[in-house]
């Protein structure tokens, strides 16, 4: 199999961690983009696209993010598979006719998974699994035509349609970058955040890292 051709669309705000965490767990030839500048693909020439996450709500209405639905719904239209992590996995519920809303709180830390069903993005993946969760935006309508595909005792943490998957946790995140995001979070109770530090272990990171299967899977898929 060809090393699939992967359209990166970064709406992280240009962080570093984003770019080195993607392009270490992604098999592919990999073209990026910084949505948040208004880089965009200008062809469907790519095999997979993967849209990353963000500190900005899918519901806002930035030129930006606009712009990255359409042409996300460009590339779902002509077959592309695609992926959403976090912030892409709730712009790709919007998309398809979902619904996005604010939680009122934060899910962060190492949290436990629990698969539903049969997915060829979760193959490889216990039935239920540890991964970080950092989010205070949650998708509460899965949009027609898909299905659940995990969710924990917080709700809906992935999702997948015809070529299209998404989940709501961060396989990608290694233990520098769960560091750094929580100690972002300054509107975050201090005992929450506290704990949710304690929580970034390498045991912990070891166990989560078992997720990372999510972006072979869909190297898989996009190069078939």
């Amino acid at each position: 199999m060809d090393r699939p051709r992967l359209a990166l669309l970064n709406a992280s705000f240009a962080s570093a961690s984003t770019s080195r965490n993607f392009r270490r767990e992604l098999e592919g030839s990999l073209a990026e983009f910084d949505v948040t500048s208004g880089q965009f693909p200008r062809k469907v020439t790519y095999d997979g696209v993967v849209v990353t996450g963000s500190r900005s709500s899918v519901y806002w209405d930035d030129t930006w993010i606009e712009q990255t639905k359409q042409v996300v719904d460009r590339f779902i239209d002509e077959g592309v598979p695609t992926l959403g992590i976090c912030w892409g996995h709730q712009l790709l519920a919007e998309v398809l006719g979902g619904t996005v809303t604010a939680m009122g709180q934060y899910e962060i830390g190492y949290r436990t998974i629990n698969r539903r069903g049969e997915s060829e993005i979760l193959d490889g993946i216990d039935d239920h699994f540890l991964a970080f969760t950092t989010h205070s935006d949650a998708v509460v309508e899965l949009p027609p035509g898909t299905r659940l595909i995990a969710e924990n005792d917080v709700g809906i943490q992935g999702f997948e349609g015809e070529h299209v998957w998404a989940v709501q946790f961060h396989p990608e995140y290694d233990m520098e970058t769960a560091r750094e995001v929580t100690l972002q979070k300054d509107d975050l109770d201090e005992g929450r955040k506290q704990r949710a530090l304690e929580s970034i272990t390498p045991s912990n990171y070891r166990l989560a890292a078992h997720a990372k299967q999510v972006f072979d899977n869909f190297a898989r898929l996009a190069g078939t």
